[in-house]
């Protein structure tokens, strides 16, 4: 998420992804310490096992990052992890935590849960399986003033205001802010936090809500949020994808998108990847429900 700086630079904001953004991005958040959860709590608290209990499918997972992932199992990774533990003949129990610096380290890598949901299809601190979904970043702006604009080439974008999300301050590792910084679009760009307000539901829709709003014209956003939040806005809004899909030889803005476990753990890897291949139509419906925007996989 970083993850995707080197994810959204390798997935996000997405992707913001998306999501994993921040993972390595250096950046905490107070009393963010993860905690076991499930659909049914555990009645005592036993040491981190490697997921010996073949009934359960443990997920490390962020308690507050719709569209993704809630605590209230409201996400559409939530939804899609019940479905595989299903079709593995499994339930699922949930190991919470803020996806923030050392989320892989202290959720995953200490034996706390045994996969992660929507990590790059290339993601290198873990073992990915095959993708379940492609989506790129998109272009969301107001219905009503019919902007269309579809790449970072458009001369419109020198003079709107434009929002895009940020892991830091320095507006450096998202693609957004890396292709306008190229193109010498920089005055009129404003930065909002992937992980926004932190406290409050829903933290990353602001960059959206501005959009909505009039504060920004237009936002360059991680597809599935974007697409989320924009299909729940106040106003109608419209959504295009970025294109083309990769701004020259480094800069994707699009993302195939996986599980992952540890590295040693083939035979979960090899589980969930079997699992993924049967339920793909299920898995569809599921994202098309979240207004997530799907592209072709690259795998495919």
């Amino acid at each position: 998420m970083s993850s995707v700086c080197r994810s959204i630079g390798a997935i996000a904001v997405a992707a913001a992804a998306v999501v994993w953004t921040g993972l390595e991005a250096g950046i905490t958040v107070a009393g963010a310490s993860g905690q076991p959860s499930s659909v049914a709590q555990p009645t005592s608290a036993a040491p981190p096992s490697s997921g010996a209990d073949a009934g359960v499918l443990r997920v490390c997972s962020d308690p507050n990052n719709m569209p993704f992932s809630n605590d209230r199992q409201q996400g559409f990774e939530n939804r899609i992890a019940d479905l595989v533990a299903r079709e593995l003949g499994r339930h699922v129990e949930y190991f919470w935590a803020p996806q923030r610096r050392g989320f892989v380290r202290n959720t995953l890598r200490a034996r706390q849960c045994d996969v992660m949901m929507g990590v790059p299809a290339r993601y290198e601190l873990a073992r990915p399986t095959r993708p379940y979904y492609r989506s790129s970043y998109v272009f969301v702006s107001r219905r009503d003033r019919h902007l269309d604009i579809r790449s970072l080439d458009d001369p419109r974008l020198r003079r709107v205001q434009i929002g895009i999300q940020i892991v830091g301050s320095d507006y450096a590792n998202p693609p957004a802010a890396q292709a306008l910084a190229a193109r010498k679009i920089v005055g009129n760009v404003h930065g909002y936090t992937v992980f926004g307000d932190y406290s409050q539901p829903d933290p990353q829709r602001a960059v959206v809500d501005a959009v909505a709003t009039g504060e920004v014209d237009v936002a360059v956003v991680w597809g599935p949020l974007g697409g989320y939040y924009a299909a729940r806005a106040a106003v109608p809004m419209a959504i295009a994808p970025v294109t083309p899909q990769q701004d020259g030889p480094a800069l994707p803005f699009a993302f195939d998108i996986s599980m992952a476990v540890r590295k040693d753990d083939a035979a979960l890897h090899d589980a969930l990847d079997a699992a993924i291949a049967r339920r793909a139509a299920d898995i569809r419906r599921i994202l098309r429900a979240f207004d997530v925007p799907l592209l072709q996989r690259s795998d495919t």
